[in-house]
């Protein structure tokens, strides 16, 4: 136990620094439009969960890299992770083809759906601008998804932190037009983002050509040819992954959405709450990663103990954090929402939905690591199955009937997000146990 909980640290502190540098982007990127209004806040946030609704199709089924990854690594076979590197490499330009053209598809839609006008005359410029960061945006997880299966994290959190800099420094420059630009408001928010992710990409691809020339490892000797059975592969364990992903984040793009419909000021405390969640959640969804990594690897060695232990490793380490973080919530939430906004209804508001999470956040914890787990032993169809009917046959509803019929407005939006938080995470609990003991027994 003592091992494991030490290799689990060792891995899971890198990816978790790694995943609050990426969270941390998008919460720059809000405290920079801050000045600017509720609108803005609420066009910067709304737009970036509408583009990860779109994108995750995409990054969730590039997951399936960890799998494979994972287990070839845990095997002894380099050169298998090679071919998958490629393969993830190819998947991502077809992947990317297909989302940005989606996207773009799903912006001119947007004047329908019964956005506030003053959020949707912000929101669609903005995610016309950050549609064009897709491609290396995948390429980036690409390269991230085989580092961290190969057990190498740190350049990943290194590159992400660095990451935080040259965005906040775009932000600097695009929204409110120093050295010389022109004032871009919220549209250069998204210009910032867009140079951050091409540094993303470049940055990791660099990292592995020096790991190559310091550590021969072969991958000069795999060929860059066109791998249909591995991408095939991929898209077989990785699109239900995505689908999971998808609806996750779906329910909160639409519970967003939703939130949109009522005021400039609800969907301002509804981002900000979103993005507190969102910083803390990057614990979990580190260790999620480092389950699947650990996972994998014991697949691979074929040691049945280690396969039960290290997902359970995660998941109690994912208890003690998030049961102090929802204690931090509820009892000084008004330090953190100021960070974003001294608007005093935004405030009041977005206290309220802290301490809602508060509630649930430890479930939405299990759900992610549990996720994570099972992905380690290749089972990316089941959370797919919880995720629809937790969040959206029954959060989902309940979120709507209380905000639209019952008159609780974004709080209404919250509870029921709970409702299905709670649904998806112990279900996926009980998934867990049954499947790991079963790998035990084999």
């Amino acid at each position: 136990m003592r091992r494991e909980l030490q290799l689990m640290l060792k891995l899971a502190l890198p990816v978790i620094a790694a995943e609050i540098g990426w969270i941390t982007m998008g919460i720059v990127d809000t405290i920079f439009v801050g000045p600017l209004g509720p609108a803005a806040i609420g066009a910067v946030g709304t737009g970036s969960t509408l583009f990860f609704t779109v994108v995750v199709l995409g990054m969730g089924t590039l997951l399936a890299l960890d799998t494979f990854v994972a287990q070839s690594y845990g095997a002894g076979r380099v050169d298998e992770c090679h071919r998958w590197l490629f393969a993830g490499l190819q998947l991502g330009v077809l992947l990317s083809i297909g989302l940005v053209a989606i996207g773009f598809a799903g912006v001119a839609l947007l004047g329908h759906a019964g956005i506030h006008p003053d959020v949707i005359v912000l929101l669609q410029p903005y995610l016309r601008t950050l549609l064009w960061s897709v491609p290396p945006l995948l390429a980036y997880t690409v390269f991230r998804r085989y580092l961290q299966a190969m057990n190498s994290v740190r350049p990943t959190m290194v590159v992400l932190l660095s990451a935080n800099l040259i965005n906040a420094v775009g932000n600097w420059i695009f929204i409110y037009g120093h050295l010389g630009m022109p004032a871009l408001g919220v549209r250069g928010s998204a210009y910032a983002t867009l140079v951050a992710r091409l540094y993303l990409a470049l940055a990791l691809f660099i990292v592995i050509v020096r790991r190559e020339r310091v550590n021969p490892s072969g991958l000069h000797d795999v060929p860059f040819a066109i791998d249909r059975n591995r991408m095939w592969a991929l898209m077989r364990l990785g699109l239900p992954a995505a689908g999971q992903i998808t609806l996750e984040v779906g329910v909160f793009a639409t519970v967003s959405a939703l939130a949109a419909r009522i005021t400039p000021a609800a969907v301002a405390a509804n981002q900000i709450a979103l993005n507190i969640a969102a910083f803390v959640f990057m614990v979990p969804y580190g260790l999620s990663s480092a389950a699947a990594v650990r996972v994998g690897q014991a697949v691979g060695r074929r040691d049945r103990p280690g396969i039960r232990l290290g997902g359970w490793v995660a998941v109690g380490l994912t208890a003690v954090f998030t049961i102090g973080a929802s204690i931090l919530f509820v009892v000084m939430p008004m330090p953190l929402l100021r960070i974003f906004t001294t608007d005093a209804t935004v405030l009041s508001a977005g206290a309220i939905l802290l301490v809602v999470y508060a509630f649930f956040q430890p479930f939405d914890g299990f759900q992610t690591v549990c996720t994570g787990a099972l992905r380690g032993l290749g089972d990316t169809r089941t959370p797919v199955l919880v995720n629809l009917v937790g969040h959206w046959l029954v959060g989902l509803p309940i979120a709507y009937a209380l905000c639209f019929h019952r008159g609780w407005g974004v709080t209404g939006l919250w509870t029921g997000l709970a409702v299905g938080v709670f649904v998806v995470g112990g279900a996926l609990l009980v998934v867990w146990d049954r499947r790991s003991r079963m790998a035990l027994a084999k």
